[in-house]
């Protein structure tokens, strides 16, 4: 695996390669969000059996997805944990199977605990997707060194039940760039090479919060590190698209999503997070046109 990014040299081309698995992230990748979960906010309940799980991923690497990001307990607003079994029940499955059927896609597992992620690096994950920034389980940092893979550090506060209980910070922007800084060095110390951070838009933040961090995307591609943006279809578009009849309804926030995507693309994104692969991928194609940037 040989990432490098800009901290060490400004003009290497920054490039993960996992398992002989490829990616470059010097021009912006997408990742496509696999929920097998019954009450994720915007699929829940869609991709709950090995067959259809898969049919969604051949579907999204056909309209453009780099990286698949599998997750088997919700982490919208208010949900409870998740039992490990039930976590492992839900994911490992189908990971042995996609990694069977698609084995030049990459993948990443979306989870906090530790033995969900270890069972899903030993089935040919590579990457780690963290909304706890290592808060629940440290020792993801131990194991992602331990596979050579990638992990990605996420901002949050709390837990997803009770995140949005009136969240405060004084310098939303610092605060969140200091824990990430924190974070990132805690698992470089611990042997991982690849780091991706993500300031965590919507967890544990006031619509004010996550527009401030939105404003500011140059602080965080400033750190060298690869930046993974999660705005999909949440609530902060919601939120600004309100009319009298209150929050714009998950199923029809494609255009703010798209806005702001590219508003990250333009401010250094390297990742985008998303539900709706196709419309992300045409957006990514118009920047790439617009900037120059090779595919």
């Amino acid at each position: 695996m040989t990432f490098r990014n800009s901290e060490s040299d400004p003009n290497i081309d920054k490039r993960f390669v996992l398992t002989g698995k490829a990616l470059s992230v010097s021009t912006p990748a997408i990742m496509g969000v696999l929920n097998v979960t019954p009450d994720s906010f915007s699929d829940g309940g869609s991709f709950n059996t090995v067959e259809q799980a898969c049919v969604r991923i051949n579907e999204m690497v056909e309209e453009g997805a780099s990286i698949i990001d599998i997750g088997g307990e919700s982490t919208r607003p208010g949900s409870d944990t998740v039992p490990e079994q039930v976590e492992l029940e839900r994911v490992v499955p189908v990971i042995k199977q996609a990694v069977r059927e698609f084995p030049d896609v990459m993948f990443s597992v979306d989870t906090t605990k530790y033995n969900v992620a270890r069972q899903a690096l030993e089935n040919g994950v590579q990457m780690v997707n963290d909304v706890s920034g290592l808060r629940t389980s440290p020792g993801l940092a131990d194991l992602c060194a331990e596979h050579d893979a990638a992990l990605v550090i996420m901002h949050s506060r709390g837990t997803p039940k009770t995140m949005q209980n009136q969240p405060e910070y004084e310098d939303v922007v610092g605060e969140v760039l200091q824990f990430l800084k924190e974070k990132v060095q805690w698992a470089k110390n611990r042997g991982v090479r690849e780091i991706v951070i993500d300031p965590g838009i919507g967890f544990g933040k006031t619509l004010e919060h996550n527009l401030e961090l939105i404003r500011h995307l140059a602080t965080f591609t400033g750190t060298g590190y690869p930046l993974l943006m999660g705005v999909s279809r949440k609530s902060v578009i919601g939120k600004i698209l309100a009319d009298e009849k209150g929050p714009r309804p998950v199923d029809n926030r494609l255009a703010g999503s798209l806005a702001l995507q590219y508003h990250a693309l333009i401010h250094g994104a390297a990742i985008l997070r998303v539900h709706d692969v196709r419309q992300a991928k045409d957006i990514l194609m118009i920047y790439r046109a617009v900037t120059g940037l090779s595919s």
